[in-house]
């Protein structure tokens, strides 16, 4: 198949899978007489590999040592289970983080429900005063 029926089929962009075939990632595929490239289904499986790791959003280099031990599947499988580990453990720091964002913007929701008419609103006021991690309570400021 050419590429922009590769793409269709794994339900991706032409240049996506011309970024995947520059990085290593898929093969450089035969090309037929005209020029043209020509993939088989072996790609086509790749492809979808690689589009189901990027939906778990592992990074290339993640991918690489996944498609490694594809490559080679009586390698040692260790080594596929440490890139997962180290990559929940990425999306656990993430979501820590994301918590933090979390208990933020609540308060400053709750910053802004405790302005009385005339004050400056509490999430501007607390936005202004803002350092490091944590976020102040906002204190009512009138406006002129």
């Amino acid at each position: 198949m050419r590429i922009g029926e590769l793409a269709a089929a794994a339900g991706m962009d032409v240049d996506t899978v011309r970024f995947y075939e520059k990085s290593g990632l898929l093969p450089a595929p035969a090309r037929g007489d005209n020029n043209y490239r020509r993939y088989d289904h072996a790609a086509l499986q790749r492809l979808r590999f690689i589009a189901n790791c990027r939906a778990l959003d592992m990074s290339l280099d993640e991918i690489r040592v996944l498609l490694a031990h594809l490559d080679a599947p009586d390698a040692d499988c260790s080594v596929v289970d440490q890139v997962v580990a180290e990559h929940l453990g990425h999306v656990r720091e993430r979501i820590a983080a994301l918590q933090v964002l979390e208990r933020q913007l609540a308060m400053l929701q709750r910053s802004c429900q405790q302005a009385q008419p005339g004050e400056l609103c509490g999430i501007v006021l607390a936005l202004g005063e803002a350092r490091d991690t944590e976020l102040p309570p906002a204190r009512g400021v009138h406006s002129r």
